[in-house]
């Protein structure tokens, strides 16, 4: 449908793919597709914001705590948190794929099918 649409722009059919491009963006399952998506994905830069800032926040006021060695050996808890925070991003990312290939792909499937 999209190389024929502009194959007929391509012709001077403008406006049928201006109308085309209207219809879909009109769509409540496209409106649908992009507030879930969009409120998931500022959903997960808050909890990555909130993850690095509390890290920072440690970094810079608890100079104590971060300092503290775990277990005797030489490996402060700074480090540890600082683990925690790279682990915490590869599991957001996981989550948004998750999510991405789960919901989203059916959400995108239900309107393709609408608009078709």
């Amino acid at each position: 449908m999209y190389v024929a649409l502009h194959a007929h722009a391509a012709r001077g059919g403008d406006s049928v793919v201006q109308s085309e491009q209207e219809r879909i963006l009109r769509n409540p399952k496209f409106q649908e597709l992009v507030r879930t998506r969009s409120g998931f994905a500022w959903t997960l830069a808050a909890v990555m914001l909130a993850i690095y800032l509390g890290f920072i926040f440690l970094v810079a006021f608890a100079h104590d705590l971060m300092a503290a060695k775990v277990g005797g050996g030489v490996t402060s808890v700074g480090i540890v948190l600082g683990v925690v925070v790279i682990v915490s991003a590869f599991l957001l990312t996981g989550i948004y794929v998750q999510r991405a290939n789960g919901r989203f792909d059916e959400l995108t499937r239900d309107l393709q099918k609408d608009i078709a």
